[in-house]
């Protein structure tokens, strides 16, 4: 099967991927940048082909369907207003709302004070594409400019995310595949890179339960799981295609993708 790999995105976690994809037999394929200007290759209809790199691209290859089974990122799926309601049982944000984005800012105190919060919230796009960084802001100074519009995005009525501030600890990544949680790691948010938190179980217990419980959106995905007053949470979602692997084992994570997409395209 084939790997087309984005590398410049995740230079470190992809050093180890590379090794483990050629020690498994597998092709490597560089994206190029070429591709995204006009089409992606084409590639023989009985050919597994993966791609890994930025989330921008795994979504044109999931839109475009060049590629079977591609990305792994139906964007519609991802949506926080997609699979929050059906995972509030583990969810971090057990209170939020989803409006525009002008009308956060023109009605901010309603909009907090409708999920129980006065002074600050918690505000992410709906998105999976986030064309802008989740944030914690004061309510009383909410504005575009704030949350970067102009510079990520030109959209006013962009639906956003409004939940309550929490206090998030440490934080795990879990890749999934078929149901089964494959991979974890530990990871720091805010330098996009791995920690030295070892893997937790309390944190791949709940990831398990999870997977095992909750219709998925894609066959793979990667689950974040944090840490809140010493209880493991559900973060956030992702599309594999397009998220960073950490320190998750690459070999248990090119074997179980490896055969999903063999499987797949035989099917």
């Amino acid at each position: 099967m084939v790997w087309i790999l984005e590398s410049d995105v995740f230079p470190i976690s992809h050093t180890r991927l590379r090794r483990a994809i050629n020690d498994a037999g597998h092709r490597i394929v560089e994206s190029r940048d070429d591709w995204w200007l006009d089409e992606p290759s084409k590639f023989d209809a009985q050919t597994p082909v993966v791609f890994h790199g930025s989330l921008g691209n795994a979504a044109v290859i999931e839109m475009k369907a060049n590629w079977s089974p591609g990305s792994f990122c139906p964007m519609n799926d991802f949506y926080c207003t997609a699979w929050y309601p059906r995972a509030r049982k583990w969810l971090l944000h057990r209170d939020w709302r989803c409006v525009p984005a002008n009308d956060l800012v023109a009605n901010a105190a309603d909009v907090a004070s409708s999920i129980g919060c006065h002074d600050r919230v918690f505000v992410r796009p709906d998105s999976p594409l986030k064309p802008f960084s989740g944030r914690v802001l004061d309510v009383d100074s909410i504005s575009l400019k704030a949350l970067d519009h102009g510079f990520y995005f030109e959209d006013e009525t962009l639906p956003v995310i409004v939940a309550p501030v929490a206090n998030v600890g440490r934080e795990w990544r879990f890749v999934v595949v078929d149901r089964q949680v494959i991979a974890g790691s530990g990871y720091n948010a805010e330098t996009r890179s791995a920690s030295a938190a070892s893997e937790n179980s309390r944190a791949r217990e709940l990831a398990a339960e999870i997977v095992c419980s909750m219709e998925p959106p894609s066959p793979v995905y990667v689950l974040d799981i944090c840490e809140v007053d010493d209880q493991c949470l559900l973060l956030e979602l992702n599309p594999f295609g397009g998220a960073d692997l950490y320190d998750c084992d690459p070999q248990a994570i090119v074997k179980a993708v490896s055969d999903h997409a063999i499987r797949s395209v035989k099917s």
